[in-house]
């Protein structure tokens, strides 16, 4: 495997080892502590972003078709049967989420941000990360 394929890994699961400790048990536990909601908020930045590099990096490492756009990314991996179509979907919703964050695109939806962190995000990224080795890359 590509070395800087092998460091973005390593870049994300060190991201979710930081997140998960901190993660509130509860929505009103988040909803409560505005230094929780940031973090959770720029580490779920940080853990997408790296997502749709690492995407970019496998697209590039098997001179796959380029995508126009971020989100087209997961297509062209669902496409050489990388990645399944649903996680796909998920990590393009993640994508628009992370949109959201950065660019504050209107107000932010704790609530929202906590599910996906604590339900979705977290499970996708692993099932992303799985299905790396399984690809050969």
């Amino acid at each position: 495997m590509d070395d800087r394929i092998t460091q973005k890994i390593q870049e994300i699961e060190q991201f979710m080892s930081e997140i998960e400790p901190i993660l509130p048990s509860s929505l009103e536990e988040y909803l409560q502590d505005y230094k929780i909601r940031a973090i959770c908020e720029r580490y779920c930045e940080k853990i997408i972003e790296a997502v749709v590099d690492l995407a970019f990096m496998m697209i590039k490492q098997r001179k796959l078709k380029n995508p126009d756009t971020e989100q087209q990314a997961f297509d062209v991996l669902v496409q050489h049967g990388i990645i399944s179509e649903k996680l796909a979907l998920n990590l393009k919703a993640a994508k628009g989420m992370r949109n959201i964050i950065a660019h504050e695109y209107g107000k932010i939806d704790d609530d929202l941000i906590y599910e996906a962190i604590t339900q979705q995000l977290l499970n996708d990224v692993r099932e992303f990360l799985e299905a790396i080795p399984a690809s050969g890359i």
